[in-house]
């Protein structure tokens, strides 16, 4: 299903299948009190809500997977990293040292990472259930330069890059977004084990520049399933 298309169903689709979304910006109109970070990211949630109607929509179009893998990323840059596995969740990632860790805030995320210094600094990683037909992120469509495009529009943000890569078996759709409220956000989304996974990396604009290799390393390293 073409991007445009899919945003068109969506709320019919979400109400039509009993599914309860997120606070959406497709949806409705962004109040004052959440941020143009936060925001963003509900957009990338309520684009993964939608994922788990697809399958109700018609047949499936078969979207290529790359062919090539790209290796995990595994380096703890010297310590600044650790190896966190997470055995409910069933997920793998590298994590700053020495950042407070959050657990479980419902509708907002599964884990998150927060700086000791700057608290707007944080790592989270959310999941959402979808159909057992759905089986990779590309159900989303294969133009991942068109979906960050929409991901960035909604929230008046600057898509600097969007691509893909292919890592240990799971697709990984990644975008970078500098955000006009002065924040810069790394967002990456997978599908495995019957779930969205979404990580998404946090700071201000004028940190970005300093946190960018670490933040990179971060993304690079998740992995839905304990490796």
């Amino acid at each position: 299903m073409k991007l445009s298309l899919f945003l068109l169903l969506l709320p019919t689709t979400i109400h039509a299948f009993g599914i309860t979304p997120f606070s959406s910006p497709l949806l409705e109109t962004t109040t004052p009190e959440i941020s143009r970070r936060d925001s963003l990211a509900n957009v990338a949630k309520s684009l993964v809500v939608g994922i788990a109607t697809l399958g109700t929509l018609g047949p499936s179009v078969a979207n290529a997977i790359p062919d090539d893998e790209t290796a995990r990323i595994t380096t703890r840059m010297g310590g600044l990293l650790d190896r966190y596995q997470d055995v409910n969740l069933g997920i793998s990632i590298l994590a700053p040292s020495g950042w407070n860790k959050f657990e479980g805030e419902v509708g907002a995320y599964n884990l998150k990472w927060q700086d000791l210094v700057s608290p707007d600094e944080n790592i989270k990683i959310s999941s959402t259930p979808v159909k057992s037909t759905t089986t990779s992120i590309n159900a989303l469509g294969e133009d991942i330069q068109a979906l960050g495009q929409s991901l960035a529009e909604k929230r008046n943000a600057k898509l600097i890059r969007a691509n893909e890569r292919f890592t240990d078996g799971v697709l990984y759709y990644e975008f970078d977004f500098a955000i006009n409220d002065g924040t810069h956000q790394l967002l990456s989304l997978s599908v495995l084990k019957g779930r969205v996974w979404s990580v998404d990396a946090n700071c201000q604009e004028k940190r970005f520049a300093k946190r960018k290799e670490m933040y990179d390393n971060v993304i690079g390293s998740f992995v839905p399933k304990l490796t």
